[in-house]
């Protein structure tokens, strides 16, 4: 396949929120108690909430800087690219990144919006009006601003099964089919999905073909050896947090209770799913007589294979072993503005490592934007006239002229430690 016929759809992405986020989309009664921006002395910007300060508006919001700027430290809007938050720049970096649709995560809110699930605690009137606020801009703002570029996402209810179920089917009728979820309810504080808790959720979710995703980090927990350990042993180890719910879920009855849903592991790579797919069903063969688990009949790695989509950034080694998994449930992820993107060159990226592993025109589809399309229920070339108007070559010459380059901003990056980390995204107190 030439580079410039190739379509690309990423399933992870970050939007950072813009200050005009909940204006005009809250009742007088909750307007003014809403999340605002301000800037401090220093010069960073914050969301100022319930008299407390959310210090990183982006967190990890690098793209158009050099790796010496990389850092998780509080930053403020000049110093991010506009494309981070400004969806009309949005839209010239996805151009010349020749990324036809994407779908964004949310930031301050946190992945499955813990931000509005501990609001909940002390006003749970305030906390849904929040959250509906967010996911009304996110679908109608964000998304809506350029038919046919994104995936709609929508944050959950944590706090109330009722509700979170009423809000999936609110947004599915919006155009919204993708939900976030935690990857392990129980480091929040709630019921595991092994419980039954989640059961109307999740039922509801696969009545209106609604996807499933858990984000690494979406449990406000990551692995974590030691306090004092540094940053890379944290960055190394963070897959293992979407292995743990692959495990939590195939295991669970979620699957067999609702065998049409769909669950997407968000920014896990795939190059430990052939060894996790042996070592389920040598579990299974070996385990079960004594553990009680009834699968029916499918063995794990089918319940794996047929309800997980799984993602990955940059993975040769999953990618060699693409047979080795279910190919029509992988798909490809550009992680814009977060350091481990790809951007600006993601098609070269991407080119690259297909071709080293000899796959064909019809797997590049699959992997690159089919999978992706059908599974979110996504249908781009309807609306943005073919093919032919969405693949690499054309988006890029919408975007002559954008300027792409690296700028350095003088930044320079500290060596956060895992722990500081941690307590920066929510994970402990600070």
């Amino acid at each position: 396949m030439n580079l410039d016929d190739l379509v690309l759809v990423s399933v992870d992405d970050h939007v950072v929120e813009p200050p005009d986020l909940f204006e005009g989309r809250l009742a007088a009664a909750h307007a003014d108690r809403a999340p605002k921006l301000i800037r401090k002395d220093s010069g960073i910007d914050v969301w100022a909430f319930m008299g407390a300060e959310l210090p990183n508006i982006g967190l990890n919001a690098v793209a158009g800087r050099p790796p010496e700027e990389f850092a998780m430290d509080p930053t403020s809007f000049d110093d991010m690219r506009s494309g981070c938050y400004d969806i009309h720049d949005r839209i010239k970096d996805m151009n010349a990144n020749g990324i036809l649709g994407s779908m964004c995560f949310p930031s301050f809110p946190q992945f499955c919006g813990q931000l509005f699930a501990r609001t909940s605690q002390s006003d749970a009137d305030l906390a849904l009006a929040l959250l509906q606020a967010y996911n009304d801009w996110h679908v109608e703002s964000w998304c809506g601003a350029y038919p046919g570029r994104f995936i709609p996402l929508a944050l959950p209810v944590m706090w109330d099964v009722d509700l979170m179920a009423a809000e999936v089917v609110r947004m599915a009728e919006k155009g919204c089919f993708a939900v976030t979820f935690s990857e392990n309810p129980v480091h929040l504080g709630y019921p595991s999905i092994h419980s039954g808790h989640w059961d109307k959720f999740f039922a509801t979710c696969q009545d209106t073909g609604t996807v499933v995703n858990v984000h690494i980090g979406s449990s406000s927990k990551m692995v974590i050896t030691a306090d004092d350990a540094p940053m890379d042993v944290l960055i190394t180890l963070s897959p293992m947090n979407i292995v743990q719910a692959a495990a939590d879920f195939v295991w669970s009855k979620v699957p067999q209770k609702f065998p049409k849903l769909t669950y997407a592991l968000s920014e896990g790579g795939i190059g430990w799913i052939p060894y996790f797919r042996e070592r389920i069903d040598y579990t299974y063969e070996r385990h079960r007589f004594w553990t009680g688990q009834d699968m029916g009949a499918r063995r794990p790695s089918e319940v794996f294979d047929e309800q997980v989509v799984v993602c990955w950034i940059d993975d040769p080694v999953g990618i060699e072993m693409r047979h080795r998994m279910n190919i029509d449930m992988m798909c490809w992820e550009c992680d814009y503005p977060h350091s481990d993107s790809s951007w600006p060159t993601s098609p070269e990226q991407f080119m690259k490592q297909v071709t080293a592993a000899n796959c064909t025109d019809d797997e590049i589809d699959k992997v690159s934007h089919a999978n992706a399309m059908r599974l979110y229920n996504y249908d781009p070339f309807s609306v943005l006239g073919g093919r032919n108007q969405c693949n690499v070559g054309a988006l890029r010459k919408q975007a002559a002229g954008w300027d792409v380059s690296v700028v350095a901003r003088g930044i320079k990056a500290s060596a956060t430690g895992a722990l500081d980390l941690l307590k920066m995204s929510g994970g402990r107190d600070k």
